[in-house]
């Protein structure tokens, strides 16, 4: 039979115990060893069967022991001690409030996933596990971050596999109470919501949930509450699924109704109000229009509360194809904005002129959500170096006559949060060398470049570790196979097979990560021979370990899934190689540390960064993967191995994942299986335990998410504070003003004529020019622009490239026909073809890039000339 109703039983607990659920409810637990084994010290058996989730043991502990608990002096020792730690850890000051500058009050960060834990399922893969170790790292810093996002009833889906090894969706109901959630009341103990408008008079309604992620609040809205319609209920049903209209209004309910619920929190808690808004992707980009809604409704025009808005917003674009970017039909937004519908004093066409492809290449009936997110910040990041350098040339349409390099977007390479992804083992290990207190900073604050300390553990010690983690991952692997056989329909009978699954010295090699085409599932199985002798080799065999979900909607990536566990199910190699269904957190947790290899093979450049490497690395795994996201930023030999990309204009796909595939298999035969497996004087293999040494000493540092969110509050937070501030309503008036009038008289600048002191076409390094540069402004004057020379080497079409630019100043007085005379000097500093050329930029003290207006003004063909040679 089927209960009609269903509740949520919490468990009283006796007072002694009552500091039990405030630990539990506050999600430092997650990353936090010691309030885990407190908590299993409780009852293991049920804590082993609750997941490792505090909220759902404390709801299946039986009162007795509860009341035995009670009167167990030794636990309530412990307990007491955890609890002073964490309020310790909550009301201190930690990095951020020892800075000397003056900081944001508050951030808001806004994000359509989230990972914490496994305990609450908010995520589908990088983007909400980066969320979540922003978060966490955020609170070990002691940034006031306010996380924002979405309670999706239905999370992501779970997975399971076909007896033909078919992906198969479930998409169990999560019910909040039973989750680590408290719902944020009014004064009154009523629930605060937020509502939107709809179009035809209806409303959509969410109420909000708060987690606490260490010092860190996070506010999740859930509209499955019953003041809403049917349709209305089910818009936050599950993560990115529904058509266009469904993931529209997901987005307006994030980014718009996200706003109303930090100003709800903020009223109700005493939180200061953020000063920066940080948007994590396009998908919250409508925040920026809440917040310009509430500056028209103090006063403001909307071009001044445009220019407030900008000021204080950080925008991170993740994605390096146009393809990952939403998009919706523009009649189908325009019909959600207006008198009729939200906004209704936000003029529907000034809406659409944020997010519209009004550029070469662009689709212009199209709204972008990156496109909006771009113009409504001031402020833009890529994920890692070389995503910085693909988005830089994506969204160049946006800054039409700029060079790709001088489009405003900056990068800030992802990091992991360390005390999430690191062992326990690992970590006891580094606790012994430094000490607890020592091991747990350099984790969390990540301000060394070194970890030398590294350097003082002895090979035995860390080979054993390897070892030990090893063999903890081959148990894992074979229970999770056993069930994933189960669910596929096996009987007990059939299954013995998999207790002789992966063997604990063998070299392990891990790949785990969502499965869209680009990042090749299958690329290991272009050779099965010589994957097959990899695999059972006598001496020197290797073992996969596998696992990823495909998006519901994808068949191709399904089609991979099949075909790689089609090829894992052979009688042959299936104790080899093995394919792990429902890829989450708690596999991961699991997977990283118990690799030596983590293979990553995408196809160059479309992984933005890619974290997954990161977390291995934190665990003495050593990385294997092609070039791309944060390894081509910091591989290096001592670290791992390069996978060679064959991007050559002519390599057709086949022939290219060809060519990279062999490669991988020459890496693994010719160097990566000899150097596991040969043996030193002393019976070890001494150059791998060198190689994972540098590993943690040299990449571990850099890897880390304190050093990411450090990058981002020193080089976008705290200038998008300053930014902030500075731009008060008159300053936002008068800076809308001076926009809207250097965009009208642009038209009216010119470069006439450029003379320099040097006419003959070579010069000597060291050598300073005179430039002299006569320039027509129209109706701007000199305090409007920058006159600035640009320099630097030219290639055979006398493209500059490495170029600097310089300012040049104006001289006297307009001559009788308004233009203005710049001079300025020109140093040759390096050899070879060398170039220079004059430009001008719209220039005010108030724009955080020359390039922000996207206007420029550059001589005519007939005034440009050859580069000089240098000698």
């Amino acid at each position: 039979m089927k209960a009609i109703r269903r509740f949520t039983v919490r468990p009283v607990l006796p007072e002694p115990l009552r500091p039990l659920s405030d630990l539990a409810r506050n999600l430092r637990w997650s990353w936090h060893a010691g309030t885990r084994d407190l908590f299993r010290s409780v009852d293991p058996e049920r804590w082993a069967a609750a997941g490792g989730d505090p909220v759902r043991l404390l709801g299946s502990v039986a009162a007795a022991r509860l009341t035995e608990l009670a009167a167990d002096r030794d636990f309530l020792d412990r307990l007491g001690a955890a609890a002073a730690d964490l309020d310790a850890y909550m009301t201190g000051g930690r990095w951020y409030q020892a800075q000397t500058d003056r900081l944001p009050a508050a951030v808001a960060y806004f994000s359509p996933e989230f990972g914490i834990t496994a305990a609450l399922p908010q995520y589908s893969g990088g983007l909400g596990i980066l969320a979540g170790d922003h978060l966490k790292a955020a609170s070990d810093l002691g940034v006031p971050l306010v996380g924002v996002g979405l309670l999706y009833r239905h999370g992501y889906f779970r997975q399971t596999l076909s007896r033909d090894g078919w992906q198969q969706e479930h998409y169990p109901v999560l019910d909040p109470n039973e989750l680590p959630l408290d719902q944020l009341k009014e004064a009154d103990g009523t629930a605060a919501q937020v509502a939107l408008a709809l179009p035809g008079g209806r409303s959509l309604r969410a109420r909000i949930w708060l987690a606490q992620v260490g010092r860190v609040p996070l506010l999740l809205l859930d509209s499955d509450i019953e003041e809403n319609d049917l349709g209305e209920r089910g818009v936050t049903d599950r993560l990115y699924g529904g058509g266009s209209e469904h993931r529209l209004l997901q987005e307006m309910l994030l980014g718009i109704g996200g706003v109303r619920a930090v100003r709800a929190y903020c009223a109700l808690s005493g939180h200061p109000e953020p000063e920066v808004f940080h948007t994590n992707e396009g998908h919250a980009g409508f925040l920026g229009l809440e917040r310009i809604a509430e500056l028209r409704a103090g006063g403001l025009d909307f071009d001044a509360a445009l220019e407030a808005v900008r000021a204080g917003t950080v925008f991170t674009t993740h994605t390096p194809v146009p393809a990952g970017i939403d998009r919706f039909d523009r009649e189908l937004v325009a019909r959600h904005f207006g008198p009729q519908a939200e906004l209704p004093d936000l003029e529907v066409d000034r809406i659409l002129r944020l997010g519209m492809e009004t550029y070469p290449g662009g689709e212009p009936n199209l709204f972008n959500m990156a496109v909006m997110g771009l113009r409504l910040a001031q402020r833009a990041n890529g994920v890692s170096l070389l995503h910085g350098n693909v988005s830089r040339e994506m969204f160049a349409g946006l800054w039409p006559g700029f060079d790709a390099e001088e489009v405003p977007i900056t990068s800030v390479t992802n990091g992991v949060h360390a005390p999430t992804w690191v062992a326990p083992e690992v970590y006891r290990l580094g606790a012994r060398q430094i000490g607890a207190e020592r091991a747990e900073e350099a984790l969390s604050v990540g301000d060394s470049d070194r970890w030398d300390s590294v350097a003082d553990i002895a090979d035995q010690d860390i080979w054993e570790l390897r070892r030990s983690l090893r063999e903890l991952l081959v148990l894992e692997v074979r229970e999770r196979l056993r069930a994933s056989w189960r669910q596929r329909g096996a009987g007990t009978a059939e299954l013995g097979w998999i207790d002789g699954v992966l063997d604990p010295d063998v070299l392990t090699i891990g790949f785990a990560r969502r499965v869209p085409s680009y990042k090749r599932l299958t690329l290991m199985l272009r050779d099965r021979d010589r994957l097959m002798n990899l695999l059972l080799h006598p001496e020197r065999p290797v073992q996969f370990v596998i696992a990823g979900k495909a998006h519901p909607a994808d068949d191709g990536g399904k089609r991979l899934i099949q075909e790689l566990v089609r090829f894992a199910d052979d009688p042959r190699v299936r104790h080899r190689i093995v394919f792990l269904p429902d890829y989450g957190m708690a596999m991961a947790q699991k997977l990283y540390p118990g690799c030596d290899i983590w293979l990553n093979n995408p196809l160059r450049p479309l992984e933005a960064c890619g974290t997954s490497g990161m977390k291995a690395a934190l665990n003495g795994c050593l990385n294997l993967s092609v070039l791309d996201g944060w390894w081509d930023e910091w591989f290096q030999p001592d670290f791992g191995w390069a996978i060679p990309t064959a991007d050559g204009a002519g390599t057709d796909p086949e022939r290219r994942d060809d060519i990279e595939a062999a490669a991988l298999y020459d890496l693994l035969e010719q160097r990566i299986t000899p150097s596991f497996y040969e043996r030193g004087r002393g019976g070890l293999p001494d150059r791998w335990i060198e190689m994972v040494r540098r590993t943690l000493s040299l990449l571990g540092p850099k890897v880390l998410a304190g050093r990411m969110v450090r990058e981002y509050v020193e080089r976008l937070y705290a200038p998008a504070a300053r930014a902030h501030r500075a731009l008060d309503p008159d300053s936002a008036r008068a800076l809308a003003a001076w926009k809207a009038r250097v965009r009208s008289a642009w038209h009216g600048v010119t470069v006439d004529h450029v003379e320099t002191s040097v006419t003959a076409a070579t010069a000597e390094l060291g050598t300073t020019l005179g430039l002299r540069v006569r320039v027509g402004l129209g109706d701007l004057g000199p305090d409007d622009v920058e006159v600035q020379a640009v320099s630097g080497r030219v290639d055979e079409e006398d493209r500059l490239t490495d170029a600097a630019a310089v300012p040049l100043k104006p001289v006297g007085s307009p001559d009788p026909e308004g233009r203005w005379m710049y001079e300025g000097p020109l140093s040759l500093d390096r050899t070879g073809p060398f170039g220079y050329t004059v430009r001008i930029l719209p220039g005010h003290r108030l724009l955080a890039s020359g390039a922000e207006l996207g206007l420029l003004a550059v001589p005519s063909e007939d005034l440009a000339g050859a580069g000089l040679l240098m000698r």
